[in-house]
């Protein structure tokens, strides 16, 4: 059993939509095609990666670093002793010889774009969906065959005013979304509060009796704020109970979290933006994070992937952390395929932005929030259409 090939190219997800902090008019993605020798159905096993939105291209770090480590390797040192199949693990290792700790950068995500791809060749050799291979060897349950997803989106965008937003989020709970997230921190306070407001009223069309449409309703600074502009906005939504305040200031400013965490009652989230065990293992320990309230956004594909994403698993089990507060950033097949196969709490999920990316399998609704995965083996990009024809458009 033999990598053959490796191959890599960048897309362009450009738009002019904008967060907090940066706007997409030249964001980019790298793909990578791992091409194995095992045959089925007359076509070699290939596995395909990619990293999630936010992150540029790393086509310099892939091409001059990690691809020609993984291609120099002995093809022996990178076989499972237990299957016969690849090791993840050991491949993951050889991609990181020579490579000082710390310092993470970038390099984290050119790290995650070659694990994802890995694991999608390691469980089509299986011929096994990823979600079930992953329930089956680290976990003693039974991989979720539904996990919660929440529709995120809400961007600035030039010309988009209230009403177009509240249509964009209307358009996401008649998809089957309950919970819906907006960014905030790219205006001032007072318009952010009737940008939340309007979206809010559109709620009230969708909750049940008895329920906050608060609780429908999640808002992202994308780490925009300073302590007193992160409190400023506190004290305006607590009273909303809304699903949760994410990212309110730097994702490294854990004296700000924790500052916030003391004062504020309902829910925060934040990790996407953290790319190792390590930095996870501080933000538990000094960010004053609740682990009966507050979620965890780690992102496999920008943090080295699911070898690294296990590791930080473990670091939540030692702090006492449930792996249910973990809802991955992304909204991608590959994170879906963790938090099923895994126990997490969900994922995110982008049905209007970030495409061919974002989203999931073809002909799988939401419903309540609610997403089904497919038994295809691997990761199921097969079953995205506008995916894996860019994949074939550019790899063959």
């Amino acid at each position: 059993m033999r990598i053959v090939e490796i191959k890599e190219s960048v897309v362009s997800i450009a738009s002019e939509i904008k967060n907090a902090y940066i706007d997409f008019s030249k964001m980019t993605v790298s793909i990578v095609a791992i091409v194995t020798d095992v045959v089925k159905e007359g076509k070699p096993i290939t596995g395909y990666g990619f990293h999630s939105n936010g992150r540029y291209a790393q086509s310099g770090l892939l091409n001059e670093r990690f691809i020609p480590r993984l291609r120099e390797a002995e093809p022996d040192s990178l076989l499972d002793d237990e299957r016969e199949n690849l090791d993840p693990f050991k491949i993951w290792n050889t991609l990181m010889q020579n490579e000082k700790p710390g310092g993470h950068g970038e390099r984290s995500v050119a790290v995650g774009v070659i694990d994802m791809a890995i694991w999608d060749a390691v469980a089509k050799i299986e011929e096994k969906p990823l979600y079930k291979l992953l329930a089956e060897r680290f976990t003693d349950q039974k991989a979720l065959k539904e996990t919660f997803v929440y529709g995120a989106g809400g961007y600035y965008y030039p010309g988009k005013n209230n009403e177009a937003l509240v249509q964009e989020m209307r358009g996401y709970l008649e998809q089957g979304y309950k919970v819906v997230k907006m960014k905030i921190g790219g205006a001032p306070l007072a318009e952010d509060m009737k940008r939340i407001e309007a979206v809010l009223k559109e709620l009230e069309a969708f909750i049940e009796r008895g329920e906050s449409a608060g609780r429908r309703l999640a808002v992202d600074a994308n780490g925009r704020f300073d302590l007193d502009t992160a409190r400023a906005y506190a004290r305006e939504i607590e009273p909303l109970n809304l699903f949760w305040y994410e990212e309110a200031g730097d994702p490294l400013d854990y004296a700000l979290q924790a500052e916030l965490a003391g004062k504020y009652k309902p829910s925060f989230a934040t990790g996407e933006n953290l790319f190792s065990h390590q930095d996870v293992a501080n933000l538990l320990r000094y960010s004053g994070l609740r682990p009966e309230k507050d979620y965890l956004q780690m992102d496999p594909a920008l943090s080295y992937g699911l070898v690294e994403y296990l590791r930080m698993l473990e670091v939540l089990k030692q702090h006492g952390w449930s792996p249910s507060r973990c809802i991955p950033h992304g909204g991608h097949q590959f994170a879906l395929h963790i938090a099923a196969g895994l126990g997490l709490g969900g994922n995110e999920s982008y049905p209007g932005v970030f495409q061919p990316f974002g989203g999931f399998a073809d002909h799988t609704p939401v419903h309540d929030s609610l997403i089904h995965l497919t038994d295809l083996p691997g990761v199921g990009f097969e079953a995205k259409s506008d995916l894996i024809n860019l994949f074939y458009e550019n790899f063959g």
